[in-house]
């Protein structure tokens, strides 16, 4: 089977009725990038970026997969395929997909504060309480923090989407602005047999060399057309 991985940002998860931070009314007008999503910010105050991510996880829990989301799923029984995602949400998991890699961290996770990557202190916090309080220790005995990747920290997770994305045969990319690095220098790691797709309603950036097929549409209705192309592929 041939090898397909998609590439997936927050338009994908918009129309499940996640908020969106960099388009109009997003959450970067209501709290400042720096405050948030920074580990400055957090090192400032711990507690209002609990506080934002415990809204977040709250918010995730009353969402559910939408119809992009399921088709992505849906091209598991015809391809090798992977989900690169910039998302935090566990959307692509509940909607089936077995093959994700989560370049920018796990809402539902919460870690060390004092290495956050390390495997033995990440834990999944359950469903019906996914709440981090201030206290509440991650098993090195620091504070139990978000399982986030902000700005100013590695992307631990950007070399295995490099290699997937370098052996893909088809690249498709689903909501992403394409601005936000790491990520989006991943397409410059395509092979040159690879076919390239973009859906999504808005005119998007990107190096006019690289062939790609523009599918101006949201999510869903992108991906109803997509499945279709590839009927062909």
């Amino acid at each position: 089977m041939k090898n397909l991985v998609f590439l997936t940002g927050a338009g994908m998860s918009a129309e499940s009725g996640i908020s969106t931070f960099r388009d109009s009314g997003g959450l970067w007008e209501q709290y400042p990038v720096e405050a948030v999503a920074s580990i400055q910010g957090y090192e400032r105050d711990p507690e209002l970026v609990q506080k934002f991510y415990n809204e977040r996880r709250q918010q995730l829990s009353s969402v559910v997969p939408n119809e992009g989301h399921k088709l992505v799923a849906s091209l598991e029984d015809q391809f090798n395929v992977t989900v690169v995602t910039q998302n935090v949400d566990d959307l692509h998991e509940r909607a089936g997909s077995h093959n994700i890699i989560h370049l920018h961290g796990e809402l539902m996770k919460a870690t060390s504060s004092r290495n956050p990557n390390d495997p033995n202190c990440i834990i999944t916090l359950p469903e019906d309480n996914p709440i981090i309080r201030m206290g509440d220790k991650a098993k090195d005995g620091s504070q139990l923090r978000p399982f986030i990747v902000w700005f100013g920290e590695s992307v631990p997770m950007i070399e295995p989407a490099i290699e997937k994305v370098s052996k893909a045969d088809i690249l498709v990319v689903i909501g992403t602005s394409l601005n936000v690095y790491p990520a989006a220098g991943l397409l410059n790691y395509t092979n040159e047999h690879c076919k390239i797709y973009l859906i999504d309603p808005k005119d998007v950036p990107y190096n006019p060399n690289l062939g790609i097929r523009h599918i101006m549409k949201g999510a869903s209705e992108g991906m109803k057309e997509l499945v279709e192309l590839l009927k062909t592929t």
